[in-house]
């Protein structure tokens, strides 16, 4: 599954959504990870108010399942979950390595039901119906 990080310098989740100047993207499963892509944002991107930022970071991570960020404001947050992707807000700066770390240790374990569901996004649904 694709996972986008809110991040200035490409090395740690140490941004606001609204305000980051980079999105890095990585395809993280149980057996690793490897980095897809940095997608890099200029403008005025610390402007409350200013929606139209957030629509190409929203089209830039509309493939990714995971976001994690620093902050995120209502109206991003509701335009991500929107979009089928869970927002994780980290307390502090973290690595991004050590995130991906620790992703890549739960989805080789017991993954808790709403990572499952976010792993199956862009799959179809199965439904096993035993015949009657």
């Amino acid at each position: 599954m694709k996972v986008a990080f809110a991040t200035q310098d490409l090395k740690r989740v140490d941004a606001h959504f609204g305000w980051a100047k980079n999105i890095a993207i990585y395809e993280v499963g149980p057996e690793g990870h490897h980095f897809v892509e940095a997608i890099e944002f200029d403008g005025d991107l610390k402007e409350d108010g200013n929606e139209d930022k957030l629509a190409p970071k929203i089209d830039a991570i509309k493939d990714c399942a995971i976001l994690y960020v620093a902050a995120i404001g209502g109206s991003g947050a509701a335009r991500v979950v929107a979009n089928n992707i869970h927002p994780m807000k980290v307390s502090q700066p973290e690595e991004i390595s050590d995130l991906i770390g620790k992703l890549e240790q739960v989805l080789q374990g017991n993954p808790p039901p709403w990572l499952r569901k976010v792993m199956s996004k862009g799959q179809e649904r199965k439904f096993d119906f035993d015949d009657e």
